[in-house]
């Protein structure tokens, strides 16, 4: 594994524009992961203790854990698990008791696997960009994914987020190759790679996939339009992806009660509640009149938007990660403010209406799901990671910031 990551540093090194960014950003994510395994979270125990007993099941009666593989609970000798569907803790600690096999079980190296992968995510987000739209900036991606801090530690080691982000970015790139196929390589890889990472996008957050997934399939539809009758017109793209999302989003809610409105606004009101009792003595949010009702929550979205890219303020908690994430937002609000003024003035930057569409209706629905239902800031400034990177992608493709990086270069 060593020798085939030097040979593809090697390779990485030599794309245009951000090559140089290949080893330095590596670094920073392995540097990263060797403090998240040395101050390892309550979580990471809970997967390594879990994970290690599901690795002696594989060993001693390997049928019995092929078959728990594709249950949701856990059941070996006087060790039982219970799960109640769609639990992304349960997944969590099947993947890392694979890992074992070929680890031996040593938790660095495990932390190392899962960081590799979120750092391919990004790289080959960043490439595709790159290569696909040669005017737009793949440093948006390197700046959003891997080099701002609290993206950077979350979705490194023995985290969700590992998986949730790099597999999200993986499965973006595939889907634009498909979408704009200027690339070469076989087009069934690609679908194959799609289905594989969208399954397990799916399995770490499947509310945060469906709209992903919704979003992407809108994108589809957008280039079927376009390859039709040629129109490149805002409008129409517009309309199609609200409508396509409006349709999938009833839809969903046919197949599964898990995505009916009324469960939904229920399941939102009940995180908000139960949160916001454990949270009272930290910093924390508060929605008077949330109710469980879709008028309530539109009601709320726009603060929900504003406290997601917004919160927490650097004056509020006192350990350092409320710091840097204080920090970092008083930067993405000048950020945020740079990019919408470039919008007025018609220079949001090079990547098709279609895909900054998709990608900053993902944000914002994201955006109004966490801020809602995640009132603890601590927990919010972790959960938001999920779409904060693509935003990130999104307002430093304007040509305003493109001009700020110029003039600091020299």
């Amino acid at each position: 594994m060593l020798g085939g990551l030097l040979v593809w540093l090697r390779r990485q090194h030599q794309k245009p524009r951000i090559g140089g960014w290949v080893l330095p950003t590596l670094l920073l994510k392995l540097a990263t992961t060797g403090l998240s395994v040395r101050f390892m979270s309550e979580d990471s125990y809970l997967f390594t203790m879990w994970a290690r007993r599901m690795t002696v099941q594989f060993w001693q009666q390997p049928t019995a854990w092929l078959q728990m593989l594709g249950q949701e609970e856990f059941h070996f000798g006087s060790w039982h698990l219970i799960y109640h569907g769609f639990s992304n803790t349960l997944f969590m600690m099947k993947v890392l008791s694979m890992l074992n096999v070929v680890s031996g079980g040593v938790v660095w190296l495990n932390a190392l696997y899962l960081s590799l992968f979120s750092f391919w995510g990004a790289w080959t987000l960043a490439c595709t960009i790159g290569r696909l739209w040669p005017a737009a900036r793949p440093g948006g991606v390197v700046i959003g994914f891997l080099l701002w801090p609290t993206v950077v530690y979350w979705t490194s080691g023995l985290t969700k987020e590992s998986l949730l982000v790099g597999s999200g970015a993986a499965l973006l790139a595939y889907v634009l190759q498909l979408y704009y196929p200027l690339l070469s390589g076989r087009q069934w890889q690609k679908v194959a790679l799609v289905i594989l990472l969208g399954w397990l996008h799916f399995k770490m957050r499947f509310f945060f996939a469906a709209v992903l997934l919704g979003v992407l399939a809108g994108l589809g539809l957008i280039r079927v339009l376009q390859r039709l009758t040629g129109t490149r017109r805002r409008v129409p793209q517009l309309l199609l992806m609200v409508g396509l999302l409006s349709a999938g989003a009833w839809a969903a809610s046919e197949i599964s009660p898990a995505f009916r409105l009324n469960k939904f606004t229920s399941q939102l009101q009940r995180n908000y509640t139960d949160l916001l009792a454990i949270s009272r003595n930290r910093p924390h949010l508060e929605y008077p009149t949330l109710a469980p009702t879709t008028e309530s929550i539109l009601r709320n979205a726009p603060a929900a938007i504003f406290n997601a890219t917004t919160r927490p303020w650097p004056w509020e908690g006192t350990s350092l990660l409320y710091l840097i994430a204080g920090m970092e937002n008083a930067l993405l609000a000048v950020l945020l403010l740079l990019a919408a003024w470039a919008v007025v003035q018609r220079r949001s930057g090079k990547l098709p209406f279609g895909v900054m569409l998709a990608l900053l209706l993902y944000c914002l629905l994201l955006a109004i799901l966490l801020g809602l239902s995640t009132p603890n800031l601590g927990t919010l400034s972790r959960y938001r990671v999920a779409f904060l990177p693509f935003l990130l992608l999104l307002i430093t493709q304007n040509e305003y910031f493109c001009g700020v990086v110029k003039r600091l270069r020299g």
